[in-house]
């Protein structure tokens, strides 16, 4: 019986790839025509490109996102969004859960996948991890993105959780841009992305409900970089809470 599920799952991945690739295909053109609408407002339509990416994707593959908020969410009022990170699934349950302006950082790695790779590099800041000034240069582009009246959205983890508890530990970066420019933080989990694809690998992937829940916000207003630990420690225990919680 395991293995006749097991197949079934395959087929279901293949037709799930298909559809991706597909849809990917489809908004393409859009993305290319984008471009033409400079930076800031281009950068914007792709946002909404990749929110109808997802939106057709969920639904032909049957994902049915779902949204909890724990506290109000002002959709006009400029965020820095953090989440736990523990799958690719991470990304389309982003996109599907923000739909005010927004700039995310992304790994350079993600680039490389056919199609999507195209996408990505317009939609995300990318990230070059192999040395301190790349890694400063997409914080430089993430700061002029919050000048420029846009939301952004980091994995405070870096990378995928393969710890097996809730949370990695969090580096200082979405905490030194919130403080350094006065934005207030917004926690996100996604505590459903490893149900429906484990961290292993597309092939993973299985249909079901994905749910986000937004936390209230942690307000920055009069911190300064003293206070950096102990903003940190504050959001990481309230995602982990929400983790145990929600999972």
């Amino acid at each position: 019986m395991k293995a006749l599920l097991r197949i079934v799952q395959l087929i279901y991945c293949v037709y799930a790839l298909i559809m991706f690739c597909l849809i990917m295909f489809f908004v393409l053109p859009f993305v290319f025509l984008s471009l033409l609408f400079g930076k800031i407002q281009g950068g914007n339509f792709i946002y909404r490109i990749c929110t109808f990416w997802a939106f057709t994707w969920y639904f032909f593959v049957g994902i049915r996102h779902k949204e909890i908020y724990e506290a109000p969410l002002h959709k006009k009022k400029q965020y820095i969004f953090i989440a736990n990170h523990i799958s690719y699934m991470d990304i389309p349950a982003l996109v599907r859960s923000i739909r005010q302006p927004i700039r995310a950082l992304g790994k350079k790695e993600m680039i490389h996948w056919p199609v999507f790779g195209w996408i990505y590099r317009t939609a995300a800041i990318l990230v070059d991890r192999s040395s301190a000034e790349k890694r400063a240069k997409s914080v430089r582009a993430l700061t002029a993105a919050i000048d420029q009246g846009i939301s952004i959205f980091l994995f405070p983890e870096g990378t995928f959780n393969e710890t097996g508890k809730p949370l990695k530990s969090f580096f200082d970066g979405a905490f030194r841009i919130a403080i350094e420019t006065q934005t207030p933080i917004l926690p996100m989990i996604f505590p459903d992305t490893i149900k429906r694809m484990h961290y292993r690998g597309f092939f993973e992937l299985t249909p079901g409900v994905c749910r986000t829940i937004f936390l209230k916000e942690i307000p920055v207003e009069g911190l300064n970089l003293k206070d950096l630990p102990a903003l940190k420690a504050l959001a990481y225990s309230n995602m982990e809470k929400a983790l145990l919680k929600y999972h």
